[in-house]
This record gives C-alpha cells, structure tokens and sequence, in this order.
C-alpha cells in the first residue's frame, strides 16, 4: 500500500510540473521544426554547430528540462510575462525577469558575440524557448490566475487547468507525431504569410496573444471542455505555432546570418 502511494504522489506531482510549463513538448518541437525548413542554410549550419548533438525542435524543450536544476532557478519567470492589453509594462512584471526583456537581452549577447561555447549555447537555447513561449497566448498572462493554471477545467472528462490545455492538451488529442502535424501546418507556409508575421514588432506578439483571450476564457458553465471547444479554438493553436515558427527563424537569422 505505501508503494501504491508513492507511486501515485509522483505521478500527481509530475502532472503539476507537466501543466505549469510552456508549450508542451510538441509544441516546442514543431515549431523548431518547422523553422529548421524556413531558415538560411548559412544560418542553419551555424545553430546547428552551436546546438549539436541536440536538434533545434529538442533544443526548445531544454529551458523546461532544466527547472529541477536550482541553478537555473534565476530564469523560473523567463517563461511568461502579465500584460493588460498587449502593452509591455516593466513595472507589471515579477521581480526576478520576465520572457519580454529576457528575449531582447539575451538576444542582444548572442548577437554581440564573445561567449564561450557553453554559455552561447545556453543562451541560444534559452531564446528558442522563451521566443516559442510567448507565442502560446496564456504566457502573455493577466497577472491574476497564473495564466489560467488556476482555472480549473475538464478536458474530456480528465482533470486539468487552461493552461495546460492550450500548452498540450488540444495539441495532445490530435494524435499526430510533431513531425505529421509541422509538414501539415507547413503546407500553409507562404512568402505572404512570412512577411506578415516578420513585420511584427515583439509589441506586436504582445497584442496578437492578448487578441485571443476571449476565446480562450469563453468556458461552458461547467468547465467541461471537448469537441464544441476544440472546434472553435484549434485553428488558433495552429496559428500560434505557425507564427512562432517564423519569428524563430527571423530572429536566428539576424543573430547568425
């Protein structure tokens, strides 16, 4: 019985740990997939170098990964940032950093150059996390619910919270290897679309993700979410990945051409 009990308190554990992260880990591997296929040659070879033996699409997961290490305890909020209404307000944000000046900072040292080969790594892939997190609307937050980890939800019929359910949940349900639903999501790839989303502003990202909140509140009574819900939210998931996708590879473009 007490085995029984251990058991079940880590699997309980290890299901908070999985809904208080980003994107889960299909997520953060279709986007890097799919911006492998849009980046400069020159540029994928030189992040490749960088990155190796791990893959970009894996590289993104890596700032997840290490939130057991208490070294890295420093970059816990890097992963989000509160915004009212898509602005960015420094004074809204934790004490200790958030996604927002993280992204540009760290952008800028990469960009800057004369970092030993460990440390540039880090960085890099600590930007390919935080840049794919803020595309998932819930990580530009309203400071009030933890980014929906407090609005409690049943996503057909298991329990969960929002938060979770647009970090991996609908992702989840498709069934789909990363690889099956980034070459089905990149067929939707087009120069127009491209250069739409390389015109935005990081304020822009700010304003697009705060955009979808009123879908991604708008619950039944219950909180008991399946097919209607799906329905009605699914493409923004796939909008989000796509947009992720291309600001990844614009962005380690400019710091690696």
């Amino acid at each position: 019985m007490k085995k029984f009990q251990i058991v079940f308190l880590t699997l309980i554990l290890s299901l908070a740990t999985s809904q208080a992260m980003a994107w889960g880990q299909l997520g953060h591997y279709l986007i890097g997939y799919m911006a492998e296929r849009q980046m400069k040659k020159s540029t994928r070879k030189k992040v490749e170098a960088l990155l190796q033996p791990t893959s970009l699409s894996k590289s993104g997961t890596w700032m997840d990964d290490i939130r057991s290490d208490k070294s890295y305890d420093y970059a816990t909020t890097w992963h989000y940032l509160n915004s009212h209404h898509g602005e960015y307000d420094p004074n809204n944000q934790e004490k200790t950093g958030d996604a927002f000046e993280a992204i540009q900072r760290i952008k800028a040292e990469l960009k800057k150059g004369g970092l030993d080969s460990k440390t540039e790594a880090e960085k890099l892939k600590m930007l390919i996390h935080m840049i794919e997190d803020i595309h998932q609307p819930l990580h530009v937050g309203k400071g009030t619910d933890k980014g929906g980890n407090d609005i409690k939800i049943e996503f057909f019929g298991q329990p969960t919270n929002l938060h979770a359910l647009w970090d991996s949940g609908m992702i989840d349900r498709q069934g789909m290897s990363y690889t099956e639903l980034g070459d089905e999501l990149y067929r939707r790839m087009s120069p127009q679309l491209q250069a739409k989303y390389r015109a935005g502003s990081m304020e822009d990202w700010l304003k697009e993700a705060v955009s979808y909140r009123a879908n991604m509140y708008n619950l039944p009574e219950n909180n008991k979410v399946s097919y209607l819900y799906m329905y009605q939210n699914f493409s923004i998931v796939e909008e989000r990945l796509i947009a992720a996708s291309v600001r990844l590879a614009q962005v380690l473009e400019e710091i690696y051409p």
